[in-house]
């Protein structure tokens, strides 16, 4: 595995290479409203779904309702309808209406701002309550997602089977310093360089430092 300083090269590298992207739309989110409940809901639509559809729905059903009392009036069909078409449209329509009325009934309305009590959030998984901790509190978490999994293992960070190995990884080898920042710079990355299929490897300012762990073919 790369040495910590190693990481911290190769974090910096991408972040000066990615500076001009627009950010991820979950982050874009957090920037924008600094509410961790909206946070959490476009979490929830972006899962199985491209940013490119994820912002538009977030920012439709945002004008109808931007707090758990506002989200309780509308029915799930009503939601369904704003959010097409995200992946599973009718399940996360579901999903963010019970999610809101636990929020009302549990917390007082407010989005808990630690992992263990996000986790017990209907639907909730590690990958969305980090996401939240990060986007939506600026507390310290890292989250997985499918990029962070398969470019972690791919840079030799980690040597891990799933998301979830990944974290425990990273938590202990990830200095903290990044952990706010990793999702976003990885996701970024995945998207336009570090690509599932065919990674663009000839234009990677890390190529050079990179394990290429699993990667056939490259342009």
């Amino acid at each position: 595995m790369l040495s910590v300083q190693s990481i911290s090269t190769v974090i910096d590298r991408i972040r000066a290479a990615m500076k001009d992207l627009p950010d991820p739309s979950v982050t874009l989110v957090g920037k924008q409203w600094k509410s961790p409940y909206l946070v959490l809901v476009s979490c929830l639509l972006s899962l199985r779904t491209k940013d490119t559809v994820t912002l538009p729905a977030s920012l439709r059903l945002f004008t109808l309702a931007e707090s758990p009392q506002a989200m309780v009036r509308l029915t799930p069909p009503e939601i369904e309808k704003v959010i097409f078409p995200v992946g599973f449209y009718r399940t996360k329509a579901l999903r963010i209406s019970e999610i809101s009325r636990d929020l009302l009934e549990r917390f007082g309305g407010k989005v808990p701002d630690t992992l263990d009590e996000l986790l017990t959030l209907k639907g909730v998984g590690r990958k969305t309550a980090n996401l939240v901790l990060v986007e939506g509190f600026a507390k310290d978490g890292i989250c997985v997602d499918t990029h962070v999994h398969r470019i972690s293992n791919r840079l030799g960070f980690v040597k891990t089977r799933t998301p979830d190995d990944t974290e425990k990884a990273l938590r202990a080898t990830l200095p903290l310093k990044f952990w706010k920042e990793y999702n976003a710079l990885l996701v970024l990355w995945g998207q336009n360089v570090c690509r599932p299929v065919s990674p663009r490897c000839s234009v990677c300012p890390v190529n050079k430092i990179c394990a290429q762990a699993g990667v056939d073919l490259h342009r």
